[in-house]
């Protein structure tokens, strides 16, 4: 492609609808070859522009997979379940989970294991830059309990907090794969739950 035309699709596609065509591009091309693979001649080539346009935005490897794996709808938090019940939502939350993101789970965290390589970013900086300064589930999960009236306000410990979602991740990451209807409810029955009505 001779850079006349380069130019002129550029000039076509600006804003959000160049920036989702970049993106679909490295998406394509991280699940066609993996992180290793991924190049920006080949994001270029795929999207119909220029390595310089691709620059403007994300200046590293980096910043371009994350972005292209926010766009493909990776970490965006899905709609929280509310079935009036602490006990329900949370394991309903942790099943949901389970059917649609554990396919992902094995090229993700190669993903992820790559940026952190690249970058030299700790896995709790690469989670904080990846899902942002949101407030946890546990916490609106609990924060609905409270309100509810089904337990008391507390002071809860963060770690209390995250319990069920952080074991949950880390079994799929040991796994790299589903995570059992059993352990599920052992998370949320047998070690979550009673630590709660303990006042934790």
């Amino acid at each position: 492609m001779d850079l006349v035309r380069e130019e002129t699709i550029a000039r076509r596609r600006r804003g959000d609808e160049l920036e989702s065509a970049l993106l679909d591009a490295a998406w394509a091309e991280l699940q066609g070859g993996g992180y290793g693979a991924l190049t920006y001649d080949a994001v270029a080539a795929r999207a119909g522009t220029s390595k310089p346009v691709l620059y403007r935005r994300w200046p590293s490897k980096p910043d371009l997979v994350i972005a292209a794996m926010h766009h493909a709808g990776l970490f965006a938090r899905r709609e929280l379940p509310d079935t009036g019940a602490l006990r329900d939502d949370v394991v309903t939350a942790l099943r949901r989970f389970n059917d649609s993101r554990a396919d992902f789970i094995t090229g993700i965290s190669v993903i992820m294991a790559n940026i952190a390589s690249d970058t030299g970013l700790s896995p709790a900086d690469l989670r904080d830059r990846l899902l942002g300064a949101r407030t946890e589930s546990g916490r609106l999960f609990l924060d609905r309990a409270v309100a509810r009236g089904e337990i008391p306000e507390r002071p809860w410990p963060r770690g209390l907090i995250t319990m069920p979602f952080d074991l949950f991740r880390h079994d799929l990451l040991l796994t790299l794969t589903r995570v059992p209807e059993r352990r599920i409810l052992e998370i949320v029955d047998d070690l979550w739950l009673p630590l709660l009505r303990d006042g934790g």
